[in-house]
C-alpha cells in the first residue's frame, strides 16, 4: 500500500493524475504538465513535497557529528537559518544521498533528505551517531510545500501578515526563518528545485491543507512531479538515483563544488575522493543539447568517439528551450560533440555546461 501525504485528498479533489514515486502516491500533474512547467517559470506554482523527510540533529556534538558524516563543511554555517547543500557519502565516496543542512544554533541542526532514501539515510545516520553525543529526531509530524516562481514572494506577501511576510521576503537564498505570529510556527527556507525564486515551507501536518488552500485561492497553481522534473533538469539540478547514487562519487557527478576537501577535516569518503582526484581520468557528468529531432531519456547510450561510450542519466524535452536536453555520464576525454542512441538512431548532440535555464532564461546558446 502506497504512502500518502496530508494533502493526498486535496490532490484527488483537484483531479490530479496520481503515480507511485518511491512508495508514495503523488501527483504527476493536474491536467497539463507543460502548463505547470510554464507557470513556474512565469508566475508561481506550488508543489506538495511532504514526502521528503526532515531530521533534527541536536546535542553537544551535533556540529562535529555532521562534520564527519557530510562531505560539505557545516563549520561554514555560523548564523541561525544559514543552510548548505551537501552529499552524504559511504566509505568508497559513493553518494548515499544529497540533502540540505540548516543551522539552527550551536547544538541544533535540521536536515532535509530525499523521500526515496529517507529510511536508508536514517539507518546510516543512526549508525554513525553511536560515537557522538547527539540525538536524531525524524520529524514525521511535519509536512512541506514548495512555492516556486518569479511571483512566489508576491504571493506569500499577499497571504501572510505584514511582519511575517517581511521576515520571509528578507531571506537570502539558502537561508531560513520561522516568522513570528503564524499558526504552527512554520520553518520557511528560500530554497527550491526549479531554478526560480521561491520558498520551501515546513509546518505541522495539520496546518498544511490550510496553507495550500489559501495559496491556491490566491492564484497559485498546483503543480506535480512531472513539471518538477523538467524544471530541475533545465536548472541543472541532479536527481538522486538518476544522476548519482552509491556507485558514483561527487567528483563524477558534477558535485565537486559540494565537497570541502581543504584542511584537515576528516569525513566519511574523504580518502576515496582524494585518491580519485589524484588518479584523475574518472567519468564526468555533462549536459547534452540534442541537435537532431527526437527526445532524450535516461539510460540511452552515448557515443563519444575515441573517448569511448557513456550513458544518459536524465533526459527530457525542455519546455522553456523547446529542445531536448539531458545529463550524461561520459568518459573524461569526451569532447564537445557526441551521438546518442535514440530508439536505434544515432542522433547528434552538443556537450554543454548546465544549467540550461535559470530564472526563466536560457543559459546556453541554442
Amino acid at each position: 500500500m502506497s504512502l500518502t501525504t496530508p494533502l493526498h485528498g486535496r490532490h484527488l479533489e483537484l483531479g490530479a493524475r496520481m503515480v507511485d514515486f518511491g512508495g508514495w502516491d503523488m501527483p504527476l500533474h493536474y491536467g497539463s504538465q507543460l502548463e505547470e512547467h510554464h507557470v513556474v517559470r512565469r508566475d508561481a506554482g506550488i508543489f506538495d513535497v511532504s514526502h521528503m523527510r526532515a531530521v533534527d540533529v541536536e546535542g553537544r556534538q551535533a556540529a562535529p557529528y555532521l562534520s564527519y558524516v557530510l562531505a560539505n563543511d557545516v563549520a561554514r554555517l555560523t548564523a541561525p537559518g544559514q543552510a548548505l547543500y551537501s552529499c552524504m557519502l559511504n566509505e568508497r565516496g559513493g553518494v548515499i544521498d544529497d540533502l540540505i543542512a540548516y543551522y539552527r544554533g550551536p547544538e541544533r541542526f535540521r536536515l532535509v533528505v530525499n523521500a526515496g532514501t529517507a529510511e536508508k539515510d536514517l539507518a546510516w545516520l543512526r549508525t554513525q551517531a553511536a560515537s557522538f553525543d547527539v540525538s536524531l529526531t525524524s520529524r514525521d509530524d511535519l509536512a512541506m510545500v514548495a512555492l516556486q516562481g518569479p511571483n512566489a514572494a508576491a504571493r506569500l506577501e499577499a497571504l501572510w501578515p505584514r511582519d511575517a511576510a517581511a521576515a520571509a521576503l528578507a531571506l537570502r537564498p539558502f537561508h531560513a526563518v520561522s516568522p513570528a505570529g503564524l499558526a504552527g510556527n512554520p520553518f520557511v527556507a528560500r530554497t527550491g528545485y526549479t531554478g526560480e525564486d521561491g520558498f520551501e515551507i515546513l509546518l505541522p501536518s495539520g496546518e498544511v491543507t490550510g496553507l495550500w488552500n489559501a495559496l491556491v485561492a490566491g492564484g497559485v497553481r498546483p503543480c506535480g512531479l512531472g513539471a518538477r522534473d523538467t524544471l530541475r533538469l533545465e536548472a541543472g539540478m541532479n536527481l538522486y538515483g538518476n544522476d548519482m547514487d552509491e556507485s558514483t562519487t561527487p567528483l563524477e557527478s558534477a558535485l565537486a563544488w559540494t565537497v570541502s576537501l581543504d584542511g584537515p577535516r576528516q569525513f566519511i569518503g574523504r580518502d576515496a575522493l582524494l585518491a580519485q582526484r589524484a588518479a584523475g581520468g574518472h567519468r564526468k557528468l555533462v549536459g547534452l543539447l540534442l541537435l537532431d529531432k527526437g527526445v532524450l531519456r535516461s539510460h540511452m547510450k552515448v557515443y563519444a568517439g575515441a573517448a569511448g561510450e557513456g550513458e544518459t542519466t536524465s533526459g527530457s524535452y525542455a519546455p522553456t528551450l523547446e529542445r531536448s536536453i539531458a545529463f550524461a555520464l561520459v568518459p573524461a576525454a569526451t569532447g564537445d560533440h557526441v551521438e546518442v542512441d535514440v530508439r536505434g538512431r544515432r542522433l547528434a548532440a552538443r556537450v554543454v555546461r548546465p544549467p540550461f535555464v535559470r530564472h526563466g532564461k536560457a543559459q546556453i546558446s541554442l
